[in-house]
């Protein structure tokens, strides 16, 4: 009988043993091979159209703009795009009102741009709205350059 209960205590050990190391395997967070450690997402849509608000605005152009683990998405240069809201912190703001010496006309013929998803784990929605096609070319940076 002793031996019997000394056997029953092994072999208990021994599963508790193997399902501690196996739940600790299981319960271990995936490690991403690009950036060594985890990562917030960032994934976002990109718009242009002609119009004075997200609203009423005809889009022309849509986007998709990816920047974690690596810069992708149907945007045409997406590694200038990520780099440049990195360079700002993710400020749209910077992005489209950078101080520029292009002399445009004061035509109002308004362009609305937005950007609507996730950077660096925080939801965004942004709208800016120029007053024509030069104002536009000139103050999109790398990220609406589509």
């Amino acid at each position: 009988m002793r031996y019997i209960t000394g056997a029953v205590a092994l072999g208990a050990a021994l599963v508790l043993g193997t399902l501690a190391t196996t739940a600790h395997a299981v319960a271990a967070p995936a490690q991403p091979t690009r950036t060594g450690g985890l990562y917030a997402p960032t994934a976002l849509v990109l718009t242009a159209g002609q119009g004075e608000s997200r609203a009423t605005a005809t889009v022309q152009r849509a986007v998709t703009l990816n920047c974690m683990p690596g810069a992708t998405g149907s945007h045409p240069n997406p590694k200038a795009a990520c780099a440049e809201l990195r360079t700002v912190a993710g400020d749209f703001n910077a992005v489209t009102t950078a101080p520029s010496d292009r002399l445009c006309t004061r035509e109002w013929n308004p362009f609305v741009v937005t950007a609507d998803g996730v950077w660096q784990g925080k939801r965004v929605s942004y709208t800016y709205t120029f007053a024509n096609s030069c104002a536009m070319a000139d103050g999109i940076g790398a990220v609406f350059d589509f």
